[in-house]
């Protein structure tokens, strides 16, 4: 729709203070203003931080190209400098086992080129374009509560000075991350107890990498204990590193443990990490984030719809969580607009974004779900994977969720191998399991 024809349809609505109130200025958030904006839409992002603030979650997909281009912030990005990522490479514990996925073998991706960010920059930038493309950004300002009747929502808030306003609107998005405004109040979160995890992590400088083209990649080590470390380099400077423990692990962990001092063990525990960040600086505290997967009864309702974290969000083995709050927050938008244009905002409506969110979070959540078993990684580390099936897999890796049927069917021969290995145990254990008592085999 035309600028012009946006507005003649928001100036029909006498007594709304905007067309549609975007909860959440991170990358879903943003993403959403951005498009709706350029649409001609009368926007309102209402954020409760103030910008640039730390966030978790820095290696983006290749598939982020897509949504960054939507909402013409593709150069924005690019210009800003972050490390080039083409790729991943995922090594076991010790070292002797490598898999490198590159991005630009996989059929079906056609950039495959993204980066590795700093999400204080990054989400700043996407923030400020948002603003660029005349959304009207709100920092400081916490959402109270969001009402609804068969005409509007309302959405009532109170500013960094303690002042409370409220703001009358056709649609809300609610893109609040983790503390989801909306799922809490309508009670929509469907927890993971599967993935109920522990990450623990930091900011190190003096981490060595690699170089030319996979300099810029994320490392994945996989633990015997079926947790698994990362090392993404955000900076020239620094390198995130952090590890992710399933609750086997943490059995064995006191409940009060210090954070620092576990991670330092995981490390002096894990040869291939050990030996990469012996001469590092840790520059930052250690963080602790837990029982952060979880999935949604609905992503949609009458006037509202919910996008990236504030719907769902899953482990980030597969670095999915920045690439998921960028689709989906274009996909909102978009679905908003066209509610918007036919006058239509009920949960009807949406039922097509709500569909798609659903299949996109089950997609991801089987390769999760796999990469927490033995016999996943036991298929995975194979000495000679088949080519074809290993750049398959690296099509879903790279973000692609729905791709060609050629790579479904390679897909499904993986995971029908990984349930024969379950019962078979046709292929070479990796890890021995009796490491890690009470591991999950199932896929």
């Amino acid at each position: 729709m035309s600028s012009r024809a946006a507005t003649s349809v928001s100036d029909r609505r006498v007594g709304f203070d905007c067309d549609v109130v975007v909860i959440g200025g991170g990358p879903a958030g943003s993403a959403a203003a951005a498009w709706l904006a350029r649409a001609g839409r009368r926007t309102v992002v209402l954020e409760r931080d103030q910008f640039p603030r730390f966030h978790i979650g820095e290696s983006l997909l290749a598939s982020v190209n897509d949504a960054l281009a939507a909402i013409g912030a593709a150069g924005v990005v690019r210009e800003a400098g972050f490390p080039q990522k083409w790729g991943a490479t995922f090594l076991t514990a010790d070292g002797s086992i490598e898999r490198y996925a590159d991005f630009g073998a996989a059929p079906d991706v056609m950039s495959p080129q993204t980066w590795q960010v700093q999400r204080s920059t990054f989400d700043h930038l996407l923030l400020q374009h948002a603003a660029s493309s005349g959304a009207d950004i709100r920092q400081r300002t916490h959402v109270l509560d969001v009402t609804f009747d068969s005409g509007s929502a309302t959405v009532f808030t109170r500013d960094a000075d303690g002042q409370q306003a409220s703001l009358r609107t056709a649609c809300v998005i609610d893109a609040s991350g983790r503390g989801t405004v909306l799922s809490r109040k309508f009670d929509l979160r469907v927890p993971e107890p599967r993935l109920a995890n522990v990450a623990v992590f930091s900011h190190y400088s003096g981490v060595p990498r690699r170089e030319g083209r996979r300099s810029g990649d994320i490392r994945i080590v996989a633990r015997p204990d079926l947790g698994w470390f990362w090392l993404i380099p955000i900076s020239n400077e620094l390198m995130s590193v952090g590890v992710v423990l399933p609750q086997a692990a943490m059995k064995a962990i006191s409940a009060d443990f210090d954070p620092a001092g576990l991670l330092e063990r995981m490390i002096a525990d894990t040869p291939a990490v050990s030996k990469l960040v012996q001469h590092a600086k840790r520059e930052w505290p250690v963080r602790v984030e837990r029982d952060f997967s979880f999935g949604s009864r609905a992503y949609a309702g009458d006037r509202w719809v919910l996008a990236g974290d504030a719907g769902s969000f899953l482990d980030p083995v597969f670095s999915t969580g920045v690439a998921i709050a960028l689709e989906s927050g274009v996909e909102a938008a978009q679905a908003v607009e066209a509610a918007l244009s036919s006058g239509n905002m009920s949960a009807a409506r949406f039922a097509r974004y709500e569909r798609r969110q659903r299949q996109r979070y089950r997609s991801f959540r089987r390769f999760v779900l796999g990469f927490y078993t033995a016999e996943f990684r036991d298929l995975f580390f194979a000495a000679e994977p088949p080519p074809r099936m290993f750049q398959a897999l690296v099509t879903i890796f790279a973000g692609y969720w729905r791709p060609s049927l050629r790579v479904r069917l390679w897909v499904s021969a993986f995971f029908f191998l990984v349930r024969l290995q379950r019962w078979l145990q046709f292929a070479p254990h990796i890890f021995p399991v009796s490491v890690a008592p009470g591991i999950e085999r199932r896929v």
